[in-house]
């Protein structure tokens, strides 16, 4: 399957999916990971992901959830709890958001480095300080050198299929994996979702069951301090096991079109054919480029959509392909790293250095804290990047 999906049509309920139910994007989350059934849960509450968390436990009230859900005194015994439940072997999925994720951050090292396929749902809020509750990409991309596999979802529909998804992958690799939505737009927006099957998801995702796991009745252990040599061979390994990402979530994304009707791909060309210009971007904020990019085609104007599903590890070949003859490539970046700028317009650009006839990229510091960006405003940053030449830095715009 090609890692770039061509304008996918099979994102509504289908068929092949018993019913409908209409969902915010934490209950999809929330009914992705029941799908998956892991057996341990720890998850500490924080705005906005509580209700994936509430929604975890009335499945478990009403019988239809077995797992232990766990409540510790924090996120960083949250990440505590899963990587022994993991080691295990048993399947663990948890969720959080914003400031949870970076109380996160040293233990999120330590469970790639012990190779625990774990998935999270991080539900993408603005970090402190200031205190805000609004949709921004910062807190997750923060961690985006941490070893974890990293999605960005565009809807509700999405966030469901990729925690499945991600599970699927995360255990073929041995990596962790961060289900990336964002707070609010998609977090507590309603819309259609498509439940899949449970005997069907079953039969994608069978039960994980390691090759090696935590057992008093095997001498194996997992932290013990190591050489040098060791070291370096075990960074390698992991770095190696990224690599096998783009080709496992291709596969992955390939069965479960086979079995649901949907495909999400690892980047998506949404009306790519013939455009000089072409809007870059991950999240929610792809739906509101898609409305910008109908409105310039309809004005005669060759103008399309690239949506970046897989952040980390960054799909270069991918990318390369997506914009192969593209004259500008506009990047809009719902996170601020100070210093650099926009973290998906660094990536890019390093991404295509070297590529005969690379686009030129324009980086736009758009949407940050929440701000929201209507298509009449994308129309115009796409104006004006095609209108001048690329600058180095990330420009800021509203």
């Amino acid at each position: 399957m090609d890692a770039v999906v061509e304008n996918p049509a099979a994102r509504s309920p289908d068929a092949r999916s018993p019913r409908t139910m209409l969902l915010t994007g934490n209950q999809a989350v929330a009914w992705g990971a029941r799908l998956a059934r892991p057996k341990v849960c720890p998850v500490y509450p924080i705005t906005p992901q509580t209700p994936v968390l509430e929604q975890l436990t009335e499945f478990q009230a009403d019988g239809e959830f077995d797992a232990e859900i766990i409540t510790p005194e924090s996120e960083h015994s949250v990440m505590s709890a899963c990587i022994p439940a993991s080691l295990a072997g048993v399947r663990v999925f948890t969720a959080t958001a914003s400031q949870g994720l970076l109380l996160m951050h040293e233990l999120l090292h330590y469970a790639s480095g012990a190779r625990a396929p774990i998935v999270m749902a991080n539900i993408n809020r603005t970090v402190a300080s200031p205190w805000a509750f609004w949709p921004d990409q910062t807190d997750s991309l923060a961690q985006r050198d941490t070893g974890w596999i990293q999605l960005y979802v565009e809807s509700a529909q999405e966030a469901l299929d990729s925690v499945i998804q991600a599970f699927r992958v995360a255990e073929a690799a041995l990596v962790p994996t961060l289900v990336n939505l964002d707070a609010f737009y998609v977090s507590h927006a309603m819309e259609p979702v498509a439940i899949p099957d449970a005997a069907e998801v079953d039969r994608y995702l069978p039960p994980f069951a390691p090759e090696h796991r935590l057992d008093t009745a095997k001498v194996e252990s997992w932290g013990n301090v190591i050489t040098q040599d060791m070291f370096f061979r075990h960074r390698q390994a992991i770095e190696e096991a990224m690599g096998r990402v783009p080709q496992l979530l291709m596969d992955a994304d390939c069965a479960w079109r086979e079995r649901f009707g949907r495909s999400w791909g690892v980047v998506e060309r949404y009306r790519c054919d013939g455009a000089d210009t072409v809007v870059v971007t991950m999240g929610s904020m792809a739906g509101t480029a898609r409305d910008a990019v109908d409105a310039m085609r309809e004005a005669g104007q060759a103008v399309g959509l690239v949506k970046v599903r897989l952040f980390r590890p960054l799909p270069v070949a991918a990318l390369r392909a997506a914009l192969a003859g593209v004259r500008d490539a506009v990047v809009l970046d719902r996170n601020h790293s100070p210093g650099a700028g926009g973290i998906l317009h660094q990536e890019l650009k390093a991404a295509l250095y070297g590529m005969a006839g690379a686009p030129r990229v324009h980086g736009l510091l758009a949407g940050v804290g929440g701000v929201n960006v209507p298509p009449a405003r994308i129309v115009e940053f796409v104006r004006d990047a095609r209108g001048r030449d690329p600058r180095p830095e990330s420009t800021w715009v509203r």
